[in-house]
C-alpha cells in the first residue's frame, strides 16, 4: 500500500470519531463568547465616554505593543487562507462519495467559525483604539490573503497537523503574553479579551495534538518522520508573507518578528518551549515500532530543544526604531 494510500486510510479512521472531537473540543455559537461581549455598546448611552476611555488607556502602551497587536490581528484576519489551504489537505473535503458532508470538512468549517471572532473582536478593538491607521491595516490585511502562504506541509496531513498543533500554541502563547502586558498596563478589558482568545487558541491545540497523537497509534514511523520534518525545516509563521502598502511580498515580517520578540509578545524561547511541550505530549521518547529512520527521527527531535536552546540564547535582538504604516502617533 502506497503513503498516499496509508495516510487516507488513517484519515477515514479518524474521522469516524469527528462528532467527539467537534463535541469535546469546539462550542456552539450559543454558548461560547462573541466579539460584542467584549466591546462597548453602541446602542448605549455610556458609548462615547467607554471609547474615550479605551483612547486614553491604548496611549499608555507603546508602539512595539501595537505593532505586534496590529500583526497578531492581521494574522488572524487571514483566516480563509487557512481554510482553504486545510480543506485542501488529503482526506479533508467539503464532499463524500454518498453525497453527505465529510467528517472532516464539517471539522474545519466549526474550528473556521470560531477562529473568526479573534480578528472580528480584534479588528474592531484597534480601530476603537485610536492608536493605529485603519486603512494601512486593512491594505495590508487584503495582501497577506491575496499573497497567500506556504507552510511546507504540502497536502499530507501529518505534516499539517504538526503544524496546527505548533501554531494554535504559538498564538496561545502570543495574546496570553498580550492579556499579561495589557493588565499591567490597566487595560482591563484588552486583557481580559486576549485572555479568552488565548483560551480558544489552547482548546484548537488541544484538539490537533489529540489527531497526531491518534495517528502516532495507527501509523508511528511516518508519524515521526513527517514531525522531523517539519522541526527541521522550522515551522514559518502564517504572517510570513507580511507586507505594508507599496511593498513587497514579506518584506515587513522581519520587522514584526524583531518587534513582537523585543516587546516579548512571542520568542525564540516561546518556540523552544512549545516543541519541548510537543515531544512531551505526544511522548515520543515512548513510542515503539519504529522504523531505523524514525528512530533517527526522534534522536533528532529529543535533542533539538536544547540546540535550539542555546543558539535563541546567542541572539541579539536589534533595538532599531522601524517606521510601520500602521501606525499613529500617541
Amino acid at each position: 500500500m502506497s503513503l498516499h494510500n496509508i495516510r487516507l486510510e488513517v484519515m477515514q479512521t479518524l474521522e469516524k470519531n469527528i462528532e467527539t472531537f467537534v463535541d469535546t473540543f469546539l462550542i456552539t455559537p450559543e454558548k461560547i463568547w462573541q466579539p460584542t461581549d467584549f466591546l462597548p455598546n453602541s446602542q448605549s448611552d455610556s458609548f462615547i465616554e467607554e471609547v474615550k476611555e479605551i483612547q486614553e488607556l491604548s496611549k499608555e502602551l507603546d508602539d512595539d505593543f501595537w505593532v505586534s497587536l496590529v500583526g497578531d490581528t492581521i494574522t488572524e484576519e487571514a483566516l480563509p487562507t487557512y481554510e482553504a489551504w486545510l480543506m485542501d489537505v488529503e482526506g479533508i473535503s467539503q464532499h463524500s462519495d454518498n453525497g453527505g458532508d465529510n467528517g472532516w470538512g464539517k471539522w474545519i468549517r466549526a474550528w473556521t467559525s470560531e477562529e473568526n471572532r479573534h480578528g472580528d473582536v480584534l479588528n474592531k478593538y484597534l480601530y476603537l483604539s485610536g492608536r493605529v491607521n485603519m486603512r494601512e491595516v486593512e491594505i495590508t490585511t487584503q495582501h497577506l490573503i491575496t499573497d497567500g502562504f506556504d507552510i511546507g506541509t504540502a497536502r499530507d496531513p501529518y505534516k499539517n497537523f504538526v503544524y496546527t498543533s505548533f501554531q494554535e500554541l504559538a498564538t496561545y502563547v502570543s495574546h496570553n503574553n498580550v492579556a499579561k502586558m495589557a493588565r499591567k498596563k490597566g487595560h482591563k478589558l484588552l486583557a481580559k479579551m486576549s485572555k479568552i482568545i488565548a483560551g480558544d487558541e489552547m482548546r484548537h491545540h488541544l484538539a490537533y495534538t489529540e489527531f497526531v497523537k491518534q495517528i502516532f497509534k495507527h501509523d508511528p514511523s511516518e508519524m515521526m518522520l513527517a514531525f522531523h520534518h517539519m522541526m527541521k525545516h522550522k515551522i514559518v509563521m502564517p504572517a510570513l508573507n507580511l507586507r505594508q502598502s507599496g511593498g513587497k511580498i514579506g518584506d515587513t515580517f522581519d520587522q514584526f518578528s524583531i518587534v513582537a520578540q523585543r516587546a516579548g509578545v512571542y520568542t525564540g524561547f516561546d518556540y523552544v518551549d512549545i516543541l519541548r511541550k510537543l515531544n512531551a505530549a505526544w511522548e515520543i521518547d515512548k513510542i515503539t515500532g519504529l522504523t531505523d529512520e524514525a528512530q533517527k527521527a526522534r534522536d533528532y527531535l529529543l535533542k533539538l530543544p536544547d540546540r535550539m536552546y542555546r543558539i535563541t540564547e546567542r541572539m541579539v535582538i536589534p533595538d532599531t526604531k522601524f517606521d510601520f504604516k500602521w501606525m499613529n502617533p500617541a
